[in-house]
């Protein structure tokens, strides 16, 4: 069920319990984890915190913990499945899940008692009415023992016989409502996309309760931004979010021209201003980061000999020399970013190992950046991106460099993205530049699987929602192919990888 008052039905059950946290390992659920985290410090809460990637480690871990704990707090897992009848739990344990994927599995929305959601009020969810898709009446049984041999009294025989016609009547009835309640959840369920960002229905309760802190605040704007990022909702959600997250911005950092003057150097400060678009541009050269950011790779075909002769003439209109722009950017501007540079040196003692596995991270993401940008470049080069009819189709061989990156799924699901934009604006073909795209990468060599990732078409009026979820369990089940739906996003599949061929013919089959 939908939970109307977090604060006093979420927060004020579980602040004198024992909590077992199961938080997904994307940025939202981490950041969302931080502030509840920070709110259970502050109230002396007890709690133990199980980091989970897909549906197996959430099991594991509740059968692992269920007879420590009776409330389970879930972080951008759990909203898409039926929790009870993947769980099992006893009666006394209770699920407060805060989820992001949609849509939310119905049977979670219309339990009462152990499944409480929550869910911004303001969230465009559609979930069907509870008399279209329950019935508490069960059919009536057949009574073998009221069939007429014929001999009975002529009054009786016309009792049984209306008997039979309403029974038939009521088989009609139940049929008409069966087909009418299936087409109703295949429109609910055939589009899986995103709602609002954990963090921020985190931090919104932490407003709510007058405990709300400019980290937190931080906290939230890290996890709306990595949805834009991600992709996974709209430039218009994105627009609003943010919006809210300004005024709460201006109300935290909101200060006089002595109080400015008075902060202290380790004083966290939250500024709101217009940025570029450019993928790591400030801890990178401005170089780097334009042939490693989709949108501009993408625009200027930069996998190409003409795409770089394009970037060598769009720098040069803007006046940068090259020997500026393959500086590291703190370069380009000595006396402001070396003066910025030192403050972070002379903090450095204080944070530790905290600013090194910074740099690592950034190090790190930049590394992935570099070998997205080279795959897409081979994909199009080599035309590895291919038309199967109603989606496009492409599938990275074993031996392929950097190969083993993309069997992870953040990184996969990155790619296709990169890929899918680069396609669109290299191919000439009008069709393909409407078709959804399908990427599939080596997973476990040995043990011979492959991992799918399904993402929607590029197009500027896409609303980010994903059928291929839907179509992909359709796909196996009609195959009879060995997959496994491990991962929290239903667009994610692995399956064995002899049976990819008849996987596809089934998928063109069901969506042509």
């Amino acid at each position: 069920m939908f939970l109307s008052d977090v604060r006093r039905e979420f927060y004020e059950v579980i602040v004198t319990q024992r909590v077992l946290l199961l938080v997904a390992s994307d940025v939202d659920a981490l950041c969302a984890c931080k502030i509840l985290q920070a709110l259970f410090q502050c109230d002396h809460v007890q709690y133990t915190l199980v980091p989970v990637s897909g549906w197996q480690e959430l099991e594991t871990a509740f059968l692992e913990h269920k007879d420590q704990f009776k409330y389970f707090v879930l972080i951008n897992c759990g909203a898409n499945i039926d929790l009870l009848e993947v769980l099992q739990p006893e009666e006394d344990t209770f699920f407060f899940v805060c989820d992001t994927h949609r849509p939310i599995n119905v049977v979670n929305v219309y339990n009462d008692m152990q499944i409480k959601l929550l869910v911004k009020p303001d969230d465009d969810l559609n979930v069907p009415a509870y008399d279209e898709i329950f019935r508490d009446d069960e059919e009536e049984e057949e009574d073998s023992g009221n069939e007429s041999d014929g001999s009975e009294p002529s009054g009786k025989r016309k009792r049984f016989e209306e008997a039979v016609v309403e029974r038939t009547m009521k088989r009609r009835e139940r049929r008409v409502w069966e087909a009418r309640r299936q087409e109703i959840l295949f429109d609910y369920e055939q589009y899986e996309y995103h709602g609002t960002s954990s963090a921020i229905v985190m931090f919104d309760l932490a407003w709510k309760m007058s405990k709300d802190l400019n980290d937190m605040l931080w906290w939230a704007i890290v996890g709306l931004t990595d949805q834009w990022v991600q992709d996974k909702i709209t430039q218009m959600k994105y627009v609003t979010d943010i919006g809210i997250l300004q005024r709460h911005v201006s109300r935290h950092n909101h200060r006089n021209e002595d109080e400015e003057n008075s902060l202290s150097i380790d004083c966290m400060r939250i500024a709101f201003e217009y940025d570029l678009r450019l993928a790591l541009y400030q801890h990178w050269s401005l170089y780097e980061s334009l042939c490693n950011t989709c949108y501009t790779s993408a625009s200027l075909k930069l996998w190409s000999v003409q795409g770089q002769k394009r970037l060598q003439e769009f720098l040069a209109e803007m006046g940068l020399p090259l020997k500026q722009v393959k500086q590291k950017f703190n370069s380009m501007d000595m006396a402001l970013k070396e003066n910025l540079r030192d403050m972070i040196e002379e903090s450095a003692n204080k944070f530790g190992s905290n600013l090194e596995k910074l740099y690592h991270g950034l190090e790190l993401a930049k590394k992935q950046l570099r070998a997205i940008q080279q795959t897409v470049a081979s994909c199009i080069c080599t035309n590895l991106v291919i038309s199967q009819g109603p989606f496009l189709y492409c599938c990275l061989m074993e031996g392929t460099p950097d190969v083993k990156l993309f069997s992870r799924p953040v990184s996969l699901c990155l790619l296709s993205k990169y890929l899918l934009k680069s396609f669109v604006c290299s191919t000439k073909n009008k069709r393909c530049k409407l078709l959804p795209l399908i990427v599939a990468a080596p997973m476990d060599v040995e043990q011979g699987t492959v991992i799918m990732v399904g993402i929607p078409p590029e197009t500027e009026s896409s609303d980010k929602k994903n059928f291929f979820g839907r179509a992909f369990e359709k796909a196996a089940e009609s195959t009879h192919s060995r997959t496994l739906h491990n991962h929290f996003d239903m667009s994610i599949i692995e399956l064995k990888t002899e049976d990819r061929s008849k996987f596809l013919d089934a998928l063109i089959s069901l969506l042509s």
